[in-house]
């Protein structure tokens, strides 16, 4: 009799251990999503990303090498389209390239460290940790987190959610909130393989720059069209629009006054056919979704539509020039 009881026991303790283990905290759980998606030297993965503050929702196909400690290429290209950009940084700095067009852009920055991005997964688990509030729910196959965003969008793209599975531990989809918790960017990976390294020579920005020269042909010139930013800030107002030619190339200054002042200006873009040079770009790369461009404290810059574009300011945050250069559009309301 008693070694039944003690068999007893020792079967509801054992009961009692697996039932602990299967059911871990909050903590335990970010600690090794952490650990997971960090502790590699390596890893390269797919994903879309959608996304859906226009009118028409984007849909981009996103590819990322990551090679411990700094090597990064991310490489976007827009569905439909025959676009690509890649951001690269290697031992030389922090690049954006367009092969396409025959651009390339030089950075002295630390992206990404001070800018985090949904799609780069160690940039996620830092997201998770950062923020004393996350919320952990759970499903039969997932964990469902939510948490601030921690990027230059934060401000109008305060939240996510971001979907782990349980198996395999690793990001299923992010979805990024507006205040309203509406959606406004997701990610859905499609593929993640952790341990995935790539030489140092993988990552030199004239391979890429090169890729498309003998293909691409003729670039295209569009005609000139004035953009306009379709936000409404209540006290600031278009006060001035003025034409000037220079050397036969046409510009355009929009200069908005009140509260969140600006000056937006406007060319088309000049296209060098035979340079591939890097040129240097002040700042940090700005993800705007559609393209990647160039921001300060005091400016962005990016190319869209045929369209070079430079926005100056005095009393716009990082997050407030971002929100202007998305909201602009061709034909926008004066």
């Amino acid at each position: 009799m008693r070694q039944r009881v003690i068999a007893f026991i020792v079967l509801l303790l054992g009961v009692l251990v697996i039932a602990a283990c299967g059911n871990q905290s909050k903590e335990d759980v970010l600690k090794d999503l952490s650990n997971k998606w960090s502790n590699v030297n390596g890893y390269e993965l797919d994903a879309t990303m959608e996304i859906k503050t226009g009118s028409e929702p984007r849909i981009y196909d996103v590819n990322v090498w990551h090679t411990k400690p700094d090597f990064y290429r991310v490489k976007v290209t827009q569905k439909g389209e025959d676009v690509t950009q890649m951001i690269i940084r290697n031992k030389e700095g922090v690049f954006v390239v367009t092969p396409s067009l025959r651009k390339t852009y030089k950075f002295q920055s630390e992206w990404p460290k001070q800018n985090s991005q949904a799609y780069l997964i160690g940039a996620l688990g830092e997201d998770l940790l950062a923020d004393e509030n996350v919320t952990m729910e759970e499903d039969e196959n997932n964990y469902i987190f939510q948490a601030a965003t921690r990027n230059n969008h934060k401000s109008v793209m305060p939240s996510q959610v971001i979907t782990v599975d349980k198996k395999t531990k690793l990001p299923k989809t992010v979805s990024v909130l507006n205040e309203a918790g509406e959606e406004q960017l997701l990610i859905t990976f499609s593929k993640i393989d952790l341990g995935t390294q790539h030489k140092e020579e993988e990552f030199a920005v004239e391979k890429f720059a090169e890729q498309n020269s003998n293909t691409t042909g003729a670039i295209e010139t569009q005609e000139f069209q004035v953009h306009y930013p379709v936000l409404q800030w209540e006290g600031t107002t278009l006060m001035d629009e003025k034409k000037i030619v220079e050397d036969g190339t046409e510009r355009v200054i929009l200069t908005f006054e009140g509260e969140k002042s600006f000056t937006l200006m406007e060319q088309p873009i000049v296209y060098d056919e035979e340079s591939t040079v890097p040129v240097f770009a002040p700042g940090d790369p700005a993800d705007l979704g559609f393209t990647i461009g160039a921001i300060t404290d005091n400016s962005i810059s990016w190319e869209q539509n045929g369209v070079s574009f430079f926005l100056a300011t005095n009393n716009l945050s990082r997050e407030e020039m971002i929100e202007v250069a998305s909201s602009v559009i061709p034909g926008g309301l004066k």
